[in-house]
């Protein structure tokens, strides 16, 4: 019985760190740059640079800056 509830534990908090580690890539941006770097392979594109990337996106939320407060 011990067993089954350590393993209900352990899966329980896999699945919790899952689920933080996936909301703080969104946050932060990490998954689009994953999504980017997997768009240029699949289309055979040469990459930008990582600075290049966030430069770009920057300056993209700067001219549409979409549902910010300022």
């Amino acid at each position: 019985m011990t067993g089954r509830i350590t393993t209900d534990v352990r899966t329980a908090a896999a699945r919790a760190w899952r689920g933080v580690r996936w909301y703080l890539r969104e946050f932060s941006g990490e998954a689009r740059w994953d999504e980017y770097l997997r768009h240029c392979a699949e289309h055979g594109h040469e990459p930008m640079s990582r600075r290049e990337f966030e430069r770009h996106r920057a300056d993209a939320q700067e001219r549409n800056p979409g549902a910010r407060c300022c």
